[in-house]
């Protein structure tokens, strides 16, 4: 058993890091300033997408995406379930309405098959999620919604790093939300990003995120800056510091070797599990030139098969020191939304209850997935042995 507790998560931080935010601070700019305009411009040349509108987190990016595109009450807003609560929780506010429906049970991810019966006259936007940085198939959802006139604002919090048609999210859809919290691929510790080819939508999406001050109002306090400014929108507050932005920035401009690193540690997942039964992973890799992102390495428990329940596993590791977590507990099943819409969730209601998520970041280390892996081994071979001796008996 390992001495130390292995956490089901760590941000890779580095002095580079470090050096990037003190420096910041010392140049007197803290709010949103010049380097979030930098991170901006960054962000969607990587992505080869026009846009990129940074914000305080991906659900602020959702819910300025859902404004711009027009929902409101009486619309409703397809989306899986099988999710953070946040989309649901957009839609909403602004007096929507979430409609669930089920995803595959291969990807975890919402497809046209699963997408359509969810689709009525007062559909107003789809919102697929790249489960764990799974490619979501955009382009085929886009090409199902398109001709129905319904928009797709992608829920693309796992999913820097993902490349899904050959593309990053926002290339097929009209926008993209990313996340940059502190579990996800790149961190500014809160954060998010809109990504869009729409440049009507951009300018709506930017002059929402701050009040609805008309453009560059963030300006007025630099050197041939205005105090004059216009509030063209009723607005909000949403807007990313520069001090949270340029961590993000110095994580960005490092992508290709965290992704490397996370690639590296689930494609050894993958091969040590292998071998144990009941416990397989619930994506492989993506066929080139798509891209599993990996934000979330995630099992499937069956527990005929390993001689265990999923929650009897979490916490058979957690004594054994190491941290798991659950991606998701569906958003249909929680008090507040028992009655919303839905059609059949049946892949939803069954993997919800198998699936759990096992630690994977850049910081960790081949020994690291091998406690991992050596844990899960033990567990289920003795809960197989104290099985077979009560059959005996």
């Amino acid at each position: 058993m390992r001495k130390d507790f292995l956490p089901y998560y760590k941000p890779h931080i580095d002095q580079g890091d470090i050096d990037s935010v003190t420096d910041c601070m010392t140049r007197g700019w803290l709010t949103t300033g010049p380097k979030v305009k930098e991170f901006e411009s960054t962000f969607a040349s990587m992505a080869g997408v026009r846009h990129a509108i940074a914000v305080n987190s991906c659900t602020a990016a959702l819910q300025l995406g859902l404004v711009a595109l027009g929902v409101g009450p009486g619309d409703e807003v397809v989306m899986p379930s099988l999710s953070f609560v946040a989309g649901a929780e957009c839609v909403r506010g602004l007096g929507g309405e979430p409609v669930f429906c089920d995803v595959d049970p291969a990807t975890l991810c919402i497809t046209p098959e699963t997408i359509k019966p969810a689709i009525g006259p007062k559909t107003k936007v789809i919102i697929p999620m790249h489960y764990g940085g799974q490619p979501g198939g955009i382009r085929e959802i886009s090409a199902l919604a398109k001709p129905l006139g319904i928009s797709v604002l992608e829920d693309a919090a796992h999913a820097v790093g993902t490349i899904d048609g050959g593309r990053w999210p926002g290339s097929y859809s009209d926008a993209a939300a990313f996340s940059f919290y502190a579990t996800k691929n790149i961190t500014s510790a809160e954060g998010g990003m809109l990504l869009t080819n729409d440049d009507q939508l951009a300018e709506k999406v930017r002059v929402l995120s701050l009040h609805g001050m008309d453009r560059d109002a963030w300006k007025r306090y630099m050197k041939g800056g205005t105090w004059e400014y216009d509030v063209i929108e009723v607005g909000y507050k949403c807007n990313l510091p520069d001090m949270t932005a340029v961590l993000g920035l110095s994580q960005l401009k490092k992508l290709s070797v965290l992704q490397s690193l996370r690639d590296s540690l689930a494609e050894l997942y993958i091969e040590k599990l292998a071998s144990i039964p009941g416990v397989k992973p619930v994506a492989y890799f993506a066929q080139k030139p798509n891209r599993h992102s990996w934000c979330i390495f995630a099992i499937s428990v069956e527990e005929n098969d390993a001689g265990i329940s999923r929650d009897e596993l979490i916490e058979e590791l957690r004594i054994r020191n190491i941290g798991t977590s659950v991606h998701f507990i569906p958003t249909h099943s929680f008090s507040a939304y028992q009655r919303s819409k839905k059609v059949d969730l049946k892949t939803t209601d069954r993997i919800s209850q198998k699936i759990l998520s096992l630690p994977l970041y850049p910081s960790m280390t081949a020994n690291d997935v091998e406690d991992v892996v050596a844990a899960l081994r033990e567990i289920t071979s003795a809960h197989h042995s104290m099985l077979q001796g009560m059959t005996k008996a």
